[in-house]
């Protein structure tokens, strides 16, 4: 797999696409500097955490390959995590318990990001952000997270599943 990365005109895995453009866009700085999430490990976390949930909430209703592509992306991002963890210099003891607490907190938000989107309601989506990613924090940053994690859920629940399974998703960049 490594290999193909420097072949010439070989397509970048459908898995790794959708991966990188997920990371790419919880880096933009606006999050970090404008919006107050926190520039830390736990905030980046946080943030590949939210446009993860943006995806497998548009194909959590898929079945076969759509619905086994939810799961290879998952699985490489958490095999990003447990690399990640070792270069900072976390044991190989203490490394699967850290990954299994990190995928506690995923799901834990994916679940109540959820619940929020799905009944449309920005105020207990703030409520979600606030406890999750600004550690109870308030004011206009939190608001402006919300609308913005409501807008990329119409957009990336508007693109075809094929697409997006094909290596393509989009984001609209934080306004």
């Amino acid at each position: 797999m490594i290999l193909n990365l420097f072949r010439k005109n070989s397509a970048p895995d459908p898995v790794y696409a959708i991966y990188n453009a997920i990371v790419a866009q919880s880096r933009q700085p606006r999050f970090y500097a404008d919006w107050q999430v926190p520039d830390t490990v736990t905030g980046r976390f946080d943030m590949i955490s939210l446009h993860m949930a943006l995806l497998f909430r548009r194909l959590r209703s898929e079945t076969g390959r759509n619905k086994n592509f939810s799961q290879a992306v998952f699985d490489l991002f958490f095999r990003d995590m447990d690399r990640s963890l070792r270069e900072m210099g976390v044991g190989d003891l203490g490394v699967p318990k850290r990954i299994q607490k990190m995928g506690n907190v995923f799901f834990g938000l994916l679940a109540a990001l959820s619940e929020a989107m799905d009944r449309n309601d920005l105020v207990a989506l703030e409520g979600v952000l606030s406890r999750n990613l600004f550690d109870e924090g308030q004011g206009p940053h939190v608001r402006a997270m919300a609308e913005y994690l409501m807008r990329q859920d119409a957009l990336v629940a508007a693109q075809v599943a094929d697409v997006i399974t094909g290596g393509t998703i989009e984001f609209e960049s934080p306004q």
